[in-house]
């Protein structure tokens, strides 16, 4: 099969002939039909990121596509299944596993994969896809998921005044969230206009341009300061600013995942009482919530999707995503 392999960071991909793994027990083997391209995949092949991939790896997390193989003891599965999983394995038997967090699992492991033609997924975190969705929004159920967890942990209610800093995926992701549960002020703040219009579509009642009177434009727009403020960013200084900009006793969801050193100082963030939550990934409830809302017909997010391209161009598609680009979710089409 033809595999995406990071080789180490500065090094673009490069596309290999690898053998089509056999998935071992309790695992499925998946045929990838789509895999997005996440912005934690431009992140960590860059030589100025101080987190890496594993060189040898194939990267691509966000991935759907249909079972083609079954390991021992898999059940409620079949071969031709259409699916997405979490990309990550663990040990099944912990309490964390059985709650489908992975992530919270001492023997938690990065399958990832779907920057090739097939993959290995743990079935205990493999999703069937209803009829309704097609593999582009399998593939986007896993930034979804990301965003619905971010909204889950804010804490943010009917009421609650958001701000989300950031208008790619992870923003548009906290937006789509926000206008589900019926939050009627959301801005969405960004360095540039390129993804306004998704964002207005989507439901944001403001998009602002940051500058320096961003406070005072974020309360014209909200009505007041921002409850809660969603960092989605991953940008050095973003959760200061973030501090900045909410509400006295409000919260800063920080979701961007910044791998560089944070210059926070703590005093304005203490005298304000800010409640400072991380939010990594999801849990697999996530992923149910991001598909039964496709399958009701809540299908905004499709305007996320900007390209699809063939996995042969991948890796010079990726040695271009780090300029800034036009452009807001790539999809890999393997085949």
């Amino acid at each position: 099969m033809h595999s995406a392999i990071f080789h180490g960071p500065g090094k673009p991909l490069i596309l290999e002939d690898r053998p089509i793994p056999e998935p071992g027990a309790g695992q499925v083997l998946i045929k990838v039909g789509r895999c997005g391209i996440c912005g934690s995949d431009v992140k960590m092949t860059d030589e100025r990121s101080p987190v890496h991939f594993a060189s040898g790896c194939t990267p691509g997390h966000e991935y759907a596509g249909e079972i083609a193989a079954l390991g021992q003891g898999v059940s409620g599965l079949k071969v031709g299944d259409r699916v997405t999983a979490l990309p990550v394995g663990g040990c099944g038997r912990c309490p964390s596993c059985l709650a489908g967090d992975p992530y919270a699992c001492t023997a938690c492991s990065y399958l990832m994969g779907g920057f090739a033609e097939y993959t290995l997924a743990q079935a205990a975190f493999v999703t069937r896809l209803p009829a309704s969705l097609s593999l582009d929004d399998g593939a986007l159920v896993e930034p979804l998921a990301c965003g619905s967890q971010a909204m889950r942990l804010s804490g943010a209610t009917p009421q609650s005044r958001i701000l989300i800093m950031g208008a790619g995926p992870m923003g548009l992701a906290a937006l789509y969230w926000a206008r589900q549960m019926g939050c009627r002020s959301v801005a969405l703040c960004a360095t540039s206009r390129r993804n306004a219009d998704r964002a207005m579509n989507m439901g944001a009642t403001a998009f602002l341009e940051a500058d320096d009177d961003l406070a005072d434009r974020v309360t014209e727009a909200l009505g007041a300061p921002a409850d809660i403020v969603f960092e989605c960013t991953g940008s050095v200084g973003a959760i200061s600013r973030s501090v900045d900009l909410v509400s006295a006793r409000g919260t800063v969801v920080s979701s961007g995942m910044c791998f560089d050193a944070e210059p926070f100082t703590a005093g304005p963030a203490t005298m304000k009482q800010v409640r400072l939550q991380f939010s990594m990934a999801y849990v697999l409830s996530d992923f149910h919530r991001a598909i039964d809302a496709f399958d009701a017909g809540h299908v905004e997010p499709r305007a996320m999707v900007s390209e699809q391209i063939a996995l042969s161009a991948l890796p010079a598609k990726l040695e271009s995503l780090r300029s800034r680009h036009a452009g807001c979710k790539i999809m890999v089409k393997p085949d």
